[in-house]
């Protein structure tokens, strides 16, 4: 019933308006013909008369009165809809609904942004963190045009290309064991505690993969949802764990090189195939795969280990 009622809504607020069905339908452009069977048929689904009707003047009955008070909060909402839609397309001024990782929110995505809004300084954003799989949820719901994730997501309803790799350190105690080394094989810390994201995070399956490349399943004690909150637990001596970079160094702890297996996580950008983009979406799109090889802040080189 909605469905039939919605296009009647405008008619019948103008003939409500006007209360003259000929100034009604010249205010909508429509023959004056239309107006009057559209009235009818009004009338005949609700099943409720609106108007009282003196030649081509007419007035509103008092169910008349409070359908029109509906009507018009409807068509306003309509309105006020159609508005934000056309703001957020605005090729200078729309909106970009932008998702990423926790661990992508306090360097790299500012610096995008900021680099971005060089030549589009009055695009607007929409910014979600949240763990991967999460975000993949909300791309799918239609609750953001673009994230950046890891690892990199391999799906048939979606678009994704790899961005860049950010190399993952073995995070220990500054009074650990292995504190006054630079590098290390993850099997060494084979009988180590691990500290670790919650399952359903990119980073904790990075983590299960790289210590079963390793020959080993870690032993688990904490399970967080923050990169930095675990870097907390490493230095309060609860275990180690296997984390990107900080974008502050953390007193407390200590950041080795892992030498094997290769140590690292890919970064991506995703969005769903077949959705058409908004010319801001697009825009921030060709942006952020012009930067693919250099998203991410670079980490200085270190020595290579003797022969």
């Amino acid at each position: 019933m909605g469905l039939l009622l919605a296009p009647r809504l405008a008619y019948f607020a103008a003939v409500a308006r006007h209360e003259h069905v000929t100034r009604a339908a010249a205010e909508m452009g429509v023959p004056q013909s239309t107006l009057s069977r559209a009235m009818v048929r009004l009338e005949q689904d609700l099943g409720v008369t609106l108007f009282a009707r003196r030649g081509r003047t007419v007035s509103l009955t008092p169910a008349g009165r409070r359908f029109l008070t509906a009507a018009d909060r409807a068509l306003a909402e309509v309105e006020r809809a159609a508005d934000t839609v056309r703001a957020d397309a605005d090729p200078t001024a729309g909106r970009v609904a932008f998702g990423f990782l926790h661990t992508m929110g306090s360097e790299t995505v500012p610096g995008l942004i900021r680099a971005f809004r060089v030549d589009h300084p009055r695009i607007r954003f929409t910014l979600v963190q949240n763990y991967g799989e999460a975000m993949i949820e909300r791309l799918r719901a239609g609750d953001l045009d673009l994230c950046l994730t890891s690892p990199v997501p391999d799906a048939p309803d979606l678009v994704a290309r790899r961005l860049d790799e950010q190399r993952l350190r073995l995070v220990v105690p500054d009074d650990h064991r292995l504190a006054g080394r630079k590098r290390v094989r993850l099997a060494e810390a084979a009988d180590e505690t691990f500290v670790t994201l919650e399952p359903g995070y990119g980073l904790r399956r990075i983590t299960d993969d790289l210590c079963a490349e390793a020959g080993f399943k870690p032993r688990v004690a904490f399970e967080g949802e923050e990169a930095e909150t675990l870097r907390g637990l490493v230095a309060a001596g609860l275990g180690v764990a296997l984390l990107p970079p900080p974008a502050v160094p953390r007193p407390g702890v200590v950041e080795l090189t892992v030498t094997a297996p290769r140590a690292v996580r890919e970064i991506g950008v995703a969005w769903l195939d077949g959705h058409p983009d908004t010319a801001p979406v697009a825009a921030f799109k060709k942006f952020l795969l012009s930067r693919r090889g250099h998203l991410l802040p670079k980490e200085p080189l270190e020595p290579s280990p003797p022969a």
